[in-house]
C-alpha cells in the first residue's frame, strides 16, 4: 500500500487563500489517515500550522503573485502589469520547470488556490491538478487589462492552464468563471471557530458593557491612524502588533495567544475589507462585520451580495473608516437580528471529488475494485 501523496501550492496573496485550502485539506486528512502532504506557499509556517492540522512538508516558494497590492484596498495596476509581462515573457520555461519539479516530487495529485503555473506544470508532467477557489487570476486578468494590446496572448496562457486541470472547484460566493471549460461550483468553505468570548473578555479585563471589535485585512499590510480616532466609550479595537499601539482602548490581537478563527468567533464585531475568507468566516460563524470596499476589485460585488443575504453586515466608506466614525455603524449592527447562519459544506464537498485519486493511490497492490 503506497502512502498517496497531495501537492497543494497556496497562494500568499493575503490569507484568504489558505483560509479557503485548510478546511479542504483537513477533511482529506480526516479521511486518508495516511495522507503525504506537501504545501507551498509564501506565507509564514506559524500561519500555515494554525490553520492545518495534520503534519506536512512546508516548502517557502511562490508559484504566483496574484496582485502587486498599494494596501489592502488598492492594486498597483503598472506593477502588477510589468509582472505579469515579465513572467509570460519566460511562460514555456517556466512550465516546463515546474513540470519537472512536480515529475521529481511524484504528488499524486496536485491542488492549486490559485495559481496557474503548477496547473500548466501538473499538465506537461502527466499528473492530475485541480483548481480551487472563489476566483482565478485569467478572470480578473481580463478585467483589468483586457484592452491592452499586449494582454490576450498572456490571459490565453492563463486560460489554457486553469483549463488543463481536471476541473476548478469554484467556492460560493465567487466569480462568474464562465470562461473556464470544466467549473464545478460547491458550498461555502469556511472553519468554524470555538466561542471562547468569556475568556478573552476575563484576559482583557474587559468591562462588563465594552464590545470586542477586530480589525482585520487578511494579512496585506493597511495601517489605520486609530492614534488620530476620536476616543470612544465601551469599544476595545483589537489590532495588528505591527501597528505598534499604545492606547487604553487598543490591543494586540497576536499575544492573546487565539487561532484567528476562534478569535474572529468571540468578538462583537470585524471590520475589513471584501475578501472570501474573512466574508464566509464571519457570516459562518455568526459574526457581525463592517466593511469598506476595495477599488475596483471585480470579485467584491458576489461577495457583498453573499454577505448581505447571510450574514449582519454593512457597508462604511473609507473617509469614515481612516476617520474612525464608526461607532453609529457598529451600535446599528447590534441592534439587528441575527440571520441563520450558512452551513460550510463546501470543504466536504471539495473532499469527496479529490478522493477518486487519493482512494486509488492508497488502494493495495492487487486488491480488487470496491464496488460502485
Amino acid at each position: 500500500m503506497h502512502a498517496p501523496h497531495l501537492f497543494v501550492d497556496i497562494s500568499a496573496h493575503g490569507f484568504g487563500h489558505l483560509a479557503q485550502a485548510a478546511p479542504v485539506i483537513n477533511a482529506l486528512a480526516a479521511r486518508v489517515p495516511m495522507l503525504r502532504l506537501t504545501v507551498r506557499s509564501g506565507l509564514p509556517q506559524a500561519k500555515l500550522h494554525e490553520r492545518l492540522r495534520c503534519g506536512f512538508s512546508h516548502l517557502e516558494a511562490r508559484s504566483d503573485f496574484g496582485y502587486v497590492m498599494l494596501d489592502a484596498m488598492r492594486v498597483d495596476l503598472a506593477a502588477t502589469a510589468q509582472a505579469y509581462r515579465r513572467q509570460h515573457a519566460d511562460w514555456e520555461q517556466l512550465v516546463d520547470e515546474e513540470a519537472r519539479f512536480l515529475a521529481d516530487l511524484r504528488p499524486t495529485l496536485v491542488l492549486s488556490d490559485v495559481a496557474y503555473l503548477p496547473l500548466a506544470g501538473a499538465a506537461r508532467a502527466g499528473i492530475p491538478s485541480v483548481a480551487l477557489c472563489s476566483l482565478n487570476w485569467a478572470e480578473l486578468f481580463a478585467h483589468f487589462f483586457a484592452a491592452a494590446d499586449w494582454a490576450p496572448p498572456i490571459h490565453q496562457q492563463m486560460l489554457a492552464a486553469y483549463n488543463s486541470a481536471e476541473f476548478f472547484l469554484r467556492l460560493t460566493p465567487g466569480m462568474a468563471m464562465t470562461d473556464l471549460q470544466r467549473r464545478r461550483c460547491i458550498a461555502p468553505v469556511a472553519a468554524l471557530g470555538a466561542d471562547r468570548r468569556q475568556a478573552l473578555r476575563r484576559q482583557l479585563a474587559c468591562h462588563a458593557n465594552e464590545r470586542l471589535v477586530l480589525i482585520a485585512f487578511g494579512g496585506i499590510d493597511t495601517r489605520l491612524p486609530i492614534a488620530d480616532w476620536p476616543q470612544t466609550t465601551g469599544i476595545r479595537w483589537l489590532v495588528p502588533q505591527a501597528w505598534r499601539l499604545r492606547q487604553a482602548n487598543t490591543a494586540d490581537f497576536e499575544p492573546l495567544g487565539l487561532p484567528m478563527i476562534d478569535l474572529l468567533r468571540s468578538v462583537d464585531a470585524v471590520i475589513a475589507k471584501p475578501g472570501y475568507g474573512t466574508f464566509a468566516e464571519a457570516a459562518c460563524n455568526a459574526t457581525p462585520l463592517l466593511y469598506v470596499r476595495r477599488q475596483e476589485w471585480p470579485e467584491q460585488d458576489c461577495l457583498i451580495e453573499w454577505l448581505h443575504a447571510h450574514a449582519t453586515c454593512a457597508e462604511i466608506g473609507e473617509a469614515e473608516l481612516r476617520a474612525g466614525c464608526l461607532q453609529p455603524a457598529l451600535a446599528d449592527l447590534w441592534q439587528r437580528p441575527q440571520p441563520r447562519p450558512p452551513l460550510p459544506t463546501g470543504a466536504d464537498e471539495a473532499a469527496t471529488a479529490l478522493m477518486p485519486w487519493l482512494a486509488a493511490a492508497a488502494t493495495p497492490v492487487g486488491d480488487p475494485p470496491s464496488a460502485p
